[in-house]
Protein backbone atom coordinates (compact mmCIF):
# COMPACT_ATOMS: atom_id res chain seq x y z
CA UNK A 1 0.00 0.00 0.00
CA UNK A 2 1.41 3.55 -0.77
CA UNK A 3 2.27 5.35 2.16
CA UNK A 4 0.62 8.82 2.79
CA UNK A 5 3.45 10.78 1.28
CA UNK A 6 2.88 9.24 -2.13
CA UNK A 7 -0.75 9.40 -1.65
CA UNK A 8 -1.16 12.91 -1.32
CA UNK A 9 0.92 13.70 -4.68
CA UNK A 10 -2.14 12.34 -6.36
CA UNK A 11 -4.42 15.68 -7.35
CA UNK A 12 -6.42 15.04 -10.29
CA UNK A 13 -7.91 11.56 -10.99
CA UNK A 14 -10.17 11.08 -14.69
CA UNK A 15 -12.59 8.47 -14.14
CA UNK A 16 -15.12 7.11 -17.01
CA UNK A 17 -17.81 4.68 -16.65
CA UNK A 18 -20.49 3.52 -18.91
CA UNK A 19 -23.16 3.06 -16.86
CA UNK A 20 -24.95 2.96 -13.54
CA UNK A 21 -23.03 -0.20 -11.78
CA UNK A 22 -19.75 1.26 -13.19
CA UNK A 23 -21.26 4.83 -11.82
CA UNK A 24 -21.91 2.80 -8.52
CA UNK A 25 -18.56 1.40 -8.30
CA UNK A 26 -16.85 4.63 -9.49
CA UNK A 27 -18.80 6.86 -6.35
CA UNK A 28 -17.11 4.12 -3.67
CA UNK A 29 -14.03 4.39 -4.90
CA UNK A 30 -14.01 7.87 -5.03
CA UNK A 31 -14.97 7.85 -1.55
CA UNK A 32 -12.12 5.54 -0.28
CA UNK A 33 -9.33 7.64 -2.18
CA UNK A 34 -10.61 10.84 -0.49
CA UNK A 35 -9.94 9.13 3.04
CA UNK A 36 -6.40 8.45 1.85
CA UNK A 37 -5.34 11.65 -0.21
CA UNK A 38 -7.61 14.14 1.47
CA UNK A 39 -10.99 16.01 -0.07
CA UNK A 40 -9.49 18.21 -2.37
CA UNK A 41 -8.78 15.92 -4.79
CA UNK A 42 -10.07 17.07 -8.49
CA UNK A 43 -12.40 14.17 -10.38
CA UNK A 44 -13.31 14.18 -14.21
CA UNK A 45 -14.72 12.28 -16.71
CA UNK A 46 -17.82 10.77 -17.48
CA UNK A 47 -20.29 9.09 -14.66
CA UNK A 48 -23.87 8.84 -13.17
CA UNK A 49 -25.26 10.94 -10.37
CA UNK A 50 -23.62 9.03 -8.24
CA UNK A 51 -19.84 10.21 -8.77
CA UNK A 52 -21.28 13.65 -9.44
CA UNK A 53 -22.69 13.52 -5.62
CA UNK A 54 -19.14 12.40 -5.04
CA UNK A 55 -17.79 15.93 -6.53
CA UNK A 56 -17.06 14.05 -10.45
CA UNK A 57 -17.56 16.68 -13.02
CA UNK A 58 -19.15 14.79 -16.23
CA UNK A 59 -18.79 15.28 -19.08
CA UNK A 60 -22.12 14.35 -20.29
CA UNK A 61 -24.97 11.98 -19.48
CA UNK A 62 -23.28 8.37 -19.49
CA UNK A 63 -26.46 6.56 -20.42
CA UNK A 64 -25.75 6.80 -24.50
CA UNK A 65 -23.98 3.81 -23.64
CA UNK A 66 -26.40 1.81 -21.76
CA UNK A 67 -27.37 -0.39 -24.50
CA UNK A 68 -26.66 -3.96 -25.28
CA UNK A 69 -27.12 -6.22 -28.42
CA UNK A 70 -24.94 -5.96 -30.98
CA UNK A 71 -27.89 -4.50 -33.43
CA UNK A 72 -27.81 -1.61 -30.95
CA UNK A 73 -24.52 -0.91 -30.89
CA UNK A 74 -24.64 -0.67 -35.15
CA UNK A 75 -27.16 1.57 -34.94
CA UNK A 76 -25.88 3.47 -32.48
CA UNK A 77 -22.32 3.89 -34.05
CA UNK A 78 -22.08 7.57 -34.81
CA UNK A 79 -22.90 8.89 -31.26
CA UNK A 80 -20.73 6.35 -29.54
CA UNK A 81 -17.84 7.11 -31.70
CA UNK A 82 -17.94 10.32 -31.03
CA UNK A 83 -18.49 10.18 -27.17
CA UNK A 84 -15.48 8.50 -26.99
CA UNK A 85 -13.31 10.91 -29.07
CA UNK A 86 -14.85 13.78 -26.80
CA UNK A 87 -14.36 12.03 -23.73
CA UNK A 88 -10.59 11.12 -24.54
CA UNK A 89 -9.60 14.50 -25.75
CA UNK A 90 -10.92 16.32 -22.96
CA UNK A 91 -9.22 13.99 -20.70
CA UNK A 92 -5.92 14.56 -22.66
CA UNK A 93 -6.27 18.55 -22.40
CA UNK A 94 -6.68 18.17 -18.74
CA UNK A 95 -3.74 16.04 -18.12
CA UNK A 96 -4.79 14.00 -14.92
CA UNK A 97 -2.61 12.18 -12.63
CA UNK A 98 -4.30 9.09 -13.13
CA UNK A 99 -7.43 7.60 -15.49
CA UNK A 100 -9.58 4.86 -14.37
CA UNK A 101 -12.11 3.32 -16.40
CA UNK A 102 -14.90 1.35 -15.39
CA UNK A 103 -16.48 -1.72 -16.90
CA UNK A 104 -18.52 -1.08 -20.29
CA UNK A 105 -15.34 -1.22 -22.33
CA UNK A 106 -16.72 -0.79 -25.89
CA UNK A 107 -16.70 2.35 -24.54
CA UNK A 108 -14.23 2.96 -21.70
CA UNK A 109 -11.43 1.05 -23.61
CA UNK A 110 -10.99 2.61 -26.66
CA UNK A 111 -11.24 5.77 -24.38
CA UNK A 112 -8.49 4.58 -22.85
CA UNK A 113 -6.55 3.81 -25.76
CA UNK A 114 -6.64 7.06 -27.36
CA UNK A 115 -5.44 8.68 -24.01
CA UNK A 116 -2.32 6.23 -24.07
CA UNK A 117 -1.39 7.64 -27.13
CA UNK A 118 -0.84 11.37 -26.24
CA UNK A 119 -0.42 10.75 -22.76
CA UNK A 120 2.18 7.74 -22.37
CA UNK A 121 3.28 8.10 -18.62
CA UNK A 122 -0.33 8.69 -17.56
CA UNK A 123 -1.50 5.72 -15.47
CA UNK A 124 -4.42 3.86 -16.17
CA UNK A 125 -6.01 1.04 -13.92
CA UNK A 126 -9.21 -0.93 -15.33
CA UNK A 127 -11.82 -1.08 -12.82
CA UNK A 128 -14.07 -4.67 -13.86
CA UNK A 129 -12.24 -6.77 -15.69
CA UNK A 130 -13.55 -7.44 -19.42
CA UNK A 131 -15.46 -10.85 -20.02
CA UNK A 132 -12.20 -12.01 -22.19
CA UNK A 133 -12.83 -15.19 -20.49
CA UNK A 134 -16.64 -15.41 -22.19
CA UNK A 135 -15.52 -14.00 -25.54
CA UNK A 136 -12.33 -12.39 -27.61
CA UNK A 137 -10.23 -13.58 -25.16
CA UNK A 138 -7.58 -12.25 -27.55
CA UNK A 139 -8.08 -8.89 -25.71
CA UNK A 140 -6.30 -9.72 -22.55
CA UNK A 141 -2.84 -9.70 -23.97
CA UNK A 142 -3.76 -6.56 -25.84
CA UNK A 143 -4.71 -4.81 -22.82
CA UNK A 144 -0.82 -4.67 -21.85
CA UNK A 145 -0.21 -1.68 -24.51
CA UNK A 146 -2.87 0.61 -22.42
CA UNK A 147 -3.84 -0.53 -19.13
CA UNK A 148 -1.24 -0.74 -15.94
CA UNK A 149 -3.80 -2.59 -13.49
CA UNK A 150 -7.08 -4.68 -13.49
CA UNK A 151 -9.10 -4.60 -10.65
CA UNK A 152 -11.60 -8.05 -10.75
CA UNK A 153 -14.40 -8.26 -9.12
CA UNK A 154 -15.11 -12.17 -9.91
CA UNK A 155 -12.72 -14.36 -8.33
CA UNK A 156 -11.89 -16.86 -10.87
CA UNK A 157 -10.30 -13.36 -13.36
CA UNK A 158 -7.12 -13.30 -12.10
CA UNK A 159 -6.22 -16.56 -12.81
CA UNK A 160 -7.43 -16.91 -16.51
CA UNK A 161 -5.94 -13.25 -17.54
CA UNK A 162 -2.76 -13.91 -16.49
CA UNK A 163 -2.99 -17.11 -18.36
CA UNK A 164 -3.66 -15.53 -21.70
CA UNK A 165 -1.18 -13.09 -20.96
CA UNK A 166 -3.23 -10.20 -19.71
CA UNK A 167 -1.61 -6.75 -17.45
CA UNK A 168 -1.53 -7.16 -13.64
CA UNK A 169 -4.30 -8.23 -11.86
CA UNK A 170 -5.61 -8.60 -8.47
CA UNK A 171 -9.42 -9.44 -7.32
CA UNK A 172 -10.96 -7.21 -5.09
CA UNK A 173 -13.92 -8.39 -4.57
CA UNK A 174 -17.42 -7.27 -5.92
CA UNK A 175 -19.39 -4.47 -4.20
CA UNK A 176 -22.23 -6.72 -4.13
CA UNK A 177 -20.60 -8.47 -1.03
CA UNK A 178 -21.09 -5.52 0.98
CA UNK A 179 -23.95 -4.04 0.28
CA UNK A 180 -25.88 -3.43 3.06
CA UNK A 181 -29.51 -3.83 1.52
CA UNK A 182 -28.55 -7.54 0.10
CA UNK A 183 -27.09 -8.59 3.30
CA UNK A 184 -30.03 -7.17 5.34
CA UNK A 185 -32.40 -9.55 2.87
CA UNK A 186 -30.18 -12.54 3.54
CA UNK A 187 -31.05 -11.93 7.02
CA UNK A 188 -34.48 -11.65 6.46
CA UNK A 189 -34.50 -14.85 4.38
CA UNK A 190 -32.90 -16.52 7.30
CA UNK A 191 -35.71 -16.52 9.56
CA UNK A 192 -37.04 -19.13 7.00
CA UNK A 193 -36.18 -22.64 6.39
CA UNK A 194 -34.06 -22.27 3.37
CA UNK A 195 -32.55 -25.94 4.05
CA UNK A 196 -35.90 -27.26 3.61
CA UNK A 197 -37.36 -25.09 1.26
CA UNK A 198 -40.35 -25.02 4.19
CA UNK A 199 -42.45 -21.80 2.95
CA UNK A 200 -45.89 -20.93 4.49
CA UNK A 201 -49.12 -19.66 2.45
CA UNK A 202 -48.94 -19.22 -1.41
CA UNK A 203 -45.90 -18.87 -3.72
CA UNK A 204 -44.20 -15.61 -4.53
CA UNK A 205 -42.49 -15.74 -7.98
CA UNK A 206 -39.95 -13.23 -9.59
CA UNK A 207 -40.11 -11.66 -12.57
CA UNK A 208 -36.52 -10.32 -13.92
CA UNK A 209 -37.08 -9.83 -17.14
CA UNK A 210 -33.94 -7.34 -17.56
CA UNK A 211 -33.09 -3.83 -17.23
CA UNK A 212 -32.55 -2.44 -20.61
CA UNK A 213 -35.72 -2.29 -23.22
CA UNK A 214 -34.11 -4.85 -25.79
CA UNK A 215 -34.29 -7.36 -23.02
CA UNK A 216 -37.94 -6.16 -21.93
CA UNK A 217 -38.62 -6.53 -25.53
CA UNK A 218 -37.49 -10.05 -25.81
CA UNK A 219 -37.90 -11.45 -22.41
CA UNK A 220 -41.20 -10.38 -21.53
CA UNK A 221 -43.48 -12.10 -23.73
CA UNK A 222 -42.23 -15.81 -22.95
CA UNK A 223 -42.60 -14.59 -19.36
CA UNK A 224 -46.09 -13.32 -19.73
CA UNK A 225 -47.11 -17.33 -21.33
CA UNK A 226 -44.54 -18.65 -18.21
CA UNK A 227 -47.28 -16.99 -15.69
CA UNK A 228 -50.24 -18.64 -17.68
CA UNK A 229 -49.03 -22.11 -16.81
CA UNK A 230 -47.97 -21.12 -13.88
CA UNK A 231 -51.21 -19.70 -12.69
CA UNK A 232 -52.75 -23.25 -13.31
CA UNK A 233 -50.92 -24.89 -10.93
CA UNK A 234 -51.41 -22.63 -7.76
CA UNK A 235 -54.86 -21.53 -6.33
CA UNK A 236 -53.33 -18.10 -5.56
CA UNK A 237 -49.51 -17.59 -6.55
CA UNK A 238 -48.23 -13.93 -6.71
CA UNK A 239 -45.89 -12.63 -9.38
CA UNK A 240 -43.72 -9.96 -8.11
CA UNK A 241 -42.07 -7.73 -11.35
CA UNK A 242 -39.07 -5.46 -9.82
CA UNK A 243 -38.71 -2.41 -12.39
CA UNK A 244 -36.73 0.16 -12.55
CA UNK A 245 -38.02 3.82 -12.57
CA UNK A 246 -37.03 5.09 -15.98
CA UNK A 247 -38.94 1.36 -17.53
CA UNK A 248 -41.98 1.68 -15.18
CA UNK A 249 -44.51 2.86 -17.70
CA UNK A 250 -43.55 0.75 -20.59
CA UNK A 251 -43.59 -2.24 -17.96
CA UNK A 252 -47.08 -1.32 -16.94
CA UNK A 253 -48.64 -0.73 -20.05
CA UNK A 254 -47.00 -4.28 -21.40
CA UNK A 255 -48.51 -6.22 -19.21
CA UNK A 256 -51.81 -4.14 -18.50
CA UNK A 257 -53.73 -7.31 -21.13
CA UNK A 258 -51.63 -10.32 -19.15
CA UNK A 259 -54.43 -12.83 -18.32
CA UNK A 260 -52.14 -13.20 -14.99
CA UNK A 261 -50.89 -9.83 -14.24
CA UNK A 262 -47.59 -9.14 -11.93
CA UNK A 263 -47.25 -6.94 -9.28
CA UNK A 264 -44.94 -4.38 -11.00
CA UNK A 265 -42.66 -2.74 -7.94
CA UNK A 266 -40.02 0.27 -8.80
CA UNK A 267 -37.64 1.30 -6.48
CA UNK A 268 -34.53 -0.39 -4.47
CA UNK A 269 -36.14 -0.86 -1.47
CA UNK A 270 -39.63 -2.80 -2.74
CA UNK A 271 -36.91 -4.82 -4.95
CA UNK A 272 -35.18 -6.06 -2.17
CA UNK A 273 -38.32 -6.87 -0.17
CA UNK A 274 -39.64 -8.40 -2.78
CA UNK A 275 -36.20 -10.51 -2.79
CA UNK A 276 -36.52 -11.45 0.57
CA UNK A 277 -40.00 -12.68 0.44
CA UNK A 278 -39.81 -14.37 -3.02
CA UNK A 279 -39.56 -18.26 -3.31
CA UNK A 280 -38.22 -18.70 -6.42
CA UNK A 281 -37.19 -16.29 -9.35
CA UNK A 282 -36.66 -16.30 -13.18
CA UNK A 283 -34.42 -13.35 -14.00
CA UNK A 284 -32.38 -12.71 -17.44
CA UNK A 285 -28.75 -12.96 -17.30
CA UNK A 286 -26.82 -10.96 -15.81
CA UNK A 287 -25.79 -9.38 -12.65
CA UNK A 288 -29.02 -9.94 -11.30
CA UNK A 289 -28.42 -13.34 -10.97
CA UNK A 290 -25.37 -12.93 -8.55
CA UNK A 291 -27.82 -10.63 -6.34
CA UNK A 292 -30.33 -13.89 -6.65
CA UNK A 293 -27.76 -16.20 -5.27
CA UNK A 294 -25.82 -13.95 -2.85
CA UNK A 295 -29.26 -13.07 -1.33
CA UNK A 296 -30.16 -16.90 -1.21
CA UNK A 297 -33.35 -16.70 -3.84
CA UNK A 298 -33.43 -20.08 -6.25
CA UNK A 299 -33.75 -18.91 -9.56
CA UNK A 300 -33.33 -19.91 -13.31
CA UNK A 301 -31.81 -18.07 -15.88
CA UNK A 302 -32.77 -17.05 -19.35
CA UNK A 303 -31.48 -14.56 -22.32
CA UNK A 304 -32.36 -14.49 -25.98
CA UNK A 305 -30.45 -12.84 -27.98
CA UNK A 306 -30.87 -9.92 -30.47
CA UNK A 307 -30.84 -11.37 -34.30
CA UNK A 308 -27.55 -9.93 -35.38
CA UNK A 309 -26.05 -11.31 -31.79
CA UNK A 310 -27.22 -14.79 -32.12
CA UNK A 311 -25.00 -14.73 -35.63
CA UNK A 312 -21.75 -14.25 -33.28
CA UNK A 313 -22.81 -16.47 -30.59
CA UNK A 314 -20.39 -19.20 -31.60
CA UNK A 315 -17.29 -16.83 -30.70
CA UNK A 316 -18.25 -17.26 -26.94
CA UNK A 317 -15.92 -19.65 -25.16
CA UNK A 318 -16.71 -19.55 -21.82
CA UNK A 319 -19.10 -22.72 -20.79
CA UNK A 320 -21.62 -20.83 -18.66
CA UNK A 321 -23.70 -17.18 -18.59
CA UNK A 322 -24.02 -17.45 -15.39
CA UNK A 323 -21.81 -15.64 -13.36
CA UNK A 324 -22.74 -18.08 -10.09
CA UNK A 325 -21.88 -21.30 -12.42
CA UNK A 326 -18.44 -19.46 -13.26
CA UNK A 327 -18.18 -18.50 -9.42
CA UNK A 328 -18.80 -21.95 -8.05
CA UNK A 329 -17.02 -23.62 -11.16
CA UNK A 330 -20.13 -26.26 -11.51
CA UNK A 331 -23.75 -25.83 -13.04
CA UNK A 332 -25.54 -24.50 -9.93
CA UNK A 333 -28.54 -22.72 -11.54
CA UNK A 334 -29.89 -24.20 -14.70
CA UNK A 335 -29.92 -21.65 -17.58
CA UNK A 336 -31.56 -21.50 -21.04
CA UNK A 337 -30.99 -19.37 -24.05
CA UNK A 338 -32.83 -18.39 -27.12
CA UNK A 339 -35.19 -21.01 -28.83
CA UNK A 340 -34.55 -23.18 -25.18
CA UNK A 341 -36.59 -20.52 -23.65
CA UNK A 342 -40.03 -21.94 -23.34
CA UNK A 343 -42.61 -20.75 -21.12
CA UNK A 344 -43.42 -24.36 -19.70
CA UNK A 345 -40.07 -25.26 -18.96
CA UNK A 346 -39.59 -22.60 -17.30
CA UNK A 347 -42.92 -22.94 -15.23
CA UNK A 348 -41.84 -26.23 -14.44
CA UNK A 349 -38.19 -25.37 -12.97
CA UNK A 350 -39.88 -22.65 -10.81
CA UNK A 351 -42.66 -25.22 -9.26
CA UNK A 352 -39.58 -27.53 -8.58
CA UNK A 353 -37.51 -24.28 -6.83
CA UNK A 354 -39.97 -23.04 -4.78
CA UNK A 355 -41.26 -26.74 -3.12
CA UNK A 356 -39.42 -28.62 -0.77
CA UNK A 357 -37.06 -30.07 -3.58
CA UNK A 358 -33.99 -31.72 -3.64
CA UNK A 359 -33.27 -29.43 -6.89
CA UNK A 360 -34.29 -26.12 -4.31
CA UNK A 361 -31.78 -27.82 -1.40
CA UNK A 362 -28.65 -28.15 -3.88
CA UNK A 363 -28.91 -24.68 -5.25
CA UNK A 364 -28.98 -23.20 -2.10
CA UNK A 365 -26.13 -25.01 -0.80
CA UNK A 366 -24.43 -24.01 -4.40
CA UNK A 367 -25.47 -20.52 -3.02
CA UNK A 368 -23.18 -20.86 0.08
CA UNK A 369 -20.25 -21.73 -2.41
CA UNK A 370 -21.08 -18.92 -4.41
CA UNK A 371 -20.25 -17.05 -0.94
CA UNK A 372 -17.47 -18.02 0.37
CA UNK A 373 -15.31 -17.97 -2.89
CA UNK A 374 -16.36 -14.33 -3.13
CA UNK A 375 -15.25 -13.22 0.49
CA UNK A 376 -12.50 -10.87 1.02
CA UNK A 377 -10.85 -9.73 3.77
CA UNK A 378 -11.67 -6.07 3.50
CA UNK A 379 -14.17 -3.92 1.73
CA UNK A 380 -14.23 -3.95 -2.25
CA UNK A 381 -13.44 0.06 -2.56
CA UNK A 382 -10.76 0.14 0.31
CA UNK A 383 -8.59 -2.45 -1.89
CA UNK A 384 -9.08 -1.12 -5.21
CA UNK A 385 -8.15 2.58 -3.61
CA UNK A 386 -5.18 1.18 -2.01
CA UNK A 387 -4.12 -0.35 -5.56
CA UNK A 388 -4.83 2.93 -7.79
CA UNK A 389 -2.43 4.63 -5.30
CA UNK A 390 -0.05 1.61 -5.75
CA UNK A 391 -0.43 2.41 -9.15
CA UNK A 392 0.50 5.58 -8.90
CA UNK A 393 3.28 5.98 -6.79
CA UNK A 394 4.70 3.26 -8.70
CA UNK A 395 4.77 5.32 -12.16
CA UNK A 396 6.08 8.23 -10.44
CA UNK A 397 8.88 6.36 -9.01
CA UNK A 398 9.89 4.91 -13.19
CA UNK A 399 9.08 8.69 -14.41
CA UNK A 400 11.75 9.76 -11.51
CA UNK A 401 14.61 7.52 -12.45
CA UNK A 402 14.67 7.96 -16.05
Amino acid sequence: MSDAGEGRKLRKVAIVAGESSGDALGAALIAALRKRVGGDLELMGVGGEAMEAKGLRSLFDYHVFSIVGASAIVTRLPVLLLRIRQTADAIIRERPDMLVIIDSPGFTHRVARRVRRHLPDVPIIDYVCPTVWAWKPRRAGRMVAYVDHVLAVLPFEPEIVTGLGGPPITYVGHSLVEEPALVETRRNRSTLDQASGERTGQPVFLLLPGSRLSELKRHLPVMRDMLVELGGRYSAPRFVLPAVRRHEERIRTAVADWPVKPEVVVGPERKWKAFAEADAAVAASGTVLLELALAGVPCVSIYKLDPLARLLVWRITAWSAALPNMIADYPVIAEYMNETVRPGRLARWLERLAGDTLQRRAMIEGFACVRERMETARPPSEHAADIVLDVFAQKQKRSETR
